[in-house]
């Protein structure tokens, strides 16, 4: 099986081919090797890193349990857990294990595409992106990539758009 045949890659073309996007599926770019961090897929891409979006599956604890919170970050900075709580009216936000990752997204950390998971999850678009006319995403293995927008991002995943990074070094910023 080749990398494209992945299941979870073609969860994601799938995904993003019914949501209209299917320029951004027959985009999915498979690169020679893994890149698990925004700065390996920046190199493997040639682009700023700010254009990298992050696909970062947290635990935010609520009054109804745990639930996932899917945070598409710039790969210029850090999510600020504090923020994200805030953001999603949690008392709590932590990064999630991959067991949970896996859970809820059906993909493995260093992969986790915005779409193509078993249910939608809540999601929030860091502004960040926003200043890329092209913004490279996950595309469900960690060798796998598509490109977006960052407009075409909160369509897709019915996020909303949030300042998610840390106001101040040393305030909560997840390192």
């Amino acid at each position: 099986m080749s990398t494209l045949d992945h299941p979870s890659i073609a969860k994601v073309a799938a995904a993003l081919a019914e949501a209209g996007m299917s320029a951004a599926a027959d985009g999915i770019r498979i690169l020679p090797a893994e890149v698990r961090t925004a700065a390996q897929a920046a190199a493997a891409l040639g682009v700023e890193v700010g254009a990298i979006a992050n696909s970062l599956v947290f635990r935010a604890v609520t009054t109804a349990g745990d639930a996932p919170l899917l945070a598409l970050t710039s790969g210029a900075h850090r999510a600020d857990t504090r923020t994200l709580a805030r953001l999603v009216g949690a008392s709590e936000v932590d990064k999630a294990d991959p067991a949970f990752v896996r859970q809820h997204t059906g993909q493995a950390i260093g992969g986790v595409a915005p779409v193509g998971h078993p249910t939608r999850l809540t999601t929030l678009v860091d502004t960040a992106l926003a200043r890329h006319e092209v913004v490279w995403a996950a595309a469900g293995h960690a060798k796998a990539v598509f490109p977006t927008t960052y407009a075409a991002l909160l369509e897709l995943t019915g996020a909303r758009a949030a300042d998610v990074a840390a106001a101040a070094p040393g305030e909560g910023a997840e390192r």
